[in-house]
């Protein structure tokens, strides 16, 4: 298995943690997934709401978890498959009883335009209620969501926690992303490649050495030569006024055999200098085949937050990615 940085919240593992079994049906069905978790106040407490897009061959699904009482492990879960003979369920909504509190789902998903994403684009909202607040709010129809349900936004904004995605391919892994709820989109793109050879699988190398390229809008920003040593480590990179750190973990591509995936976590740190993309390395060495894997590299976190960053400028947010490696 494939560790993670202890460089978010503990909610967040928590969640991370309860979503590990969506791996299996990812394998099995090789469908695109790309999950967004946020914190908020839902029932009187502080909870994680999970929003879950899917995409396959056959379907569209949406799967909306809210987090139930506290201390225990237990999610309210209301999912929806947008096959299109099921008009009806493009439009709807569901009740959960959560801590004795009535938490409301409501969706319009009739005109959502996709473009070719596993999350929509535009034409859409979701949207969860509860306490006649509306506690979290995604899509661009928001006048038309505050008309359905009847109720006013909520006096505490929900705070963008991670976002997990599953992407596929043989050498090259793209997709977009933001770093922060406010920015701007950004290409990423990661390539393992070998010289001489397209298989990178160390088994049958016969001396070529695999490298690893990360881009981001076209722009190089991490390099690792002879990834065989070096397939779990961690970099710093400059993006606008960003500093985002990248942690990485190949493991399973180079020595697994059959479908594997690999993991690269970006943390965004508020920067007030660097305007251009820039890459330096980390203030850690890189990581050998001797290191432990991600999980027990550690980050340290300030409390309070403002837009997402705390006041020691990183940010509570982590966007996970799943590179699965299909021959």
């Amino acid at each position: 298995s494939i560790g993670i940085p202890a460089c978010f919240s503990s909610s967040a593992e928590k969640q991370h943690s309860h979503h590990d079994h969506d791996h299996g049906a990812v394998t099995r069905s090789g469908q695109s997934v790309y999950m967004s978790v946020y914190r908020t106040k839902v029932a009187d407490h502080c909870r994680l709401i999970t929003i879950t897009w899917c995409k396959n061959l056959l379907l569209h699904g949406l799967s909306v978890s809210v987090e139930g009482p506290e201390g225990e492990e237990q999610y309210y879960t209301c999912k929806v498959e947008l096959k299109p003979w099921y008009f009806w369920r493009k439009q709807g909504s569901k009740r959960f009883i959560v801590d004795g509190k009535a938490v409301d789902i409501f969706w319009d998903l009739k005109a959502a335009k996709f473009n070719g994403e596993t999350e929509p684009t535009s034409e859409y909202y979701v949207a969860v209620v509860c306490d006649e607040e509306v506690v979290l709010l995604l899509g661009d129809l928001k006048k038309e969501a505050y008309r359905r349900t009847g109720c006013r936004p909520a006096l505490i904004d929900p705070i963008l926690v991670s976002k997990k995605e599953h992407i596929f391919g043989k050498k090259k892994f793209s997709t977009r992303a933001k770093f922060h709820e406010k920015g701007r989109w950004h290409e990423i793109s990661i390539e393992c490649k070998n010289k001489g050879n397209n298989n990178y699988n160390v088994d049958s190398l016969n001396g070529v050495q695999p490298e690893m390229e990360i881009r981001i809008d076209g722009h190089l920003v991490i390099h690792v030569k002879h990834l065989q040593w070096k397939f779990r480590g961690n970099e710093s990179i400059h993006l606008s006024k960003m500093r985002v750190e990248v942690y990485w973990d190949v493991h399973d591509w180079l020595f697994s055999p059959g479908l594997k995936h690999a993991l690269f976590i970006f943390k965004p740190i508020l920067s007030s200098s660097t305007t251009t993309i820039t890459s330096m390395s980390s203030s850690s060495p890189s990581l050998s085949s001797s290191s432990p894997p991600l999980s027990t590299v550690h980050q340290t976190r300030s409390s309070g937050s403002v837009e997402g960053f705390s006041v020691g400028g990183s940010s509570e947010f982590c966007l996970f990615l799943y590179a699965w490696k299909v021959e």
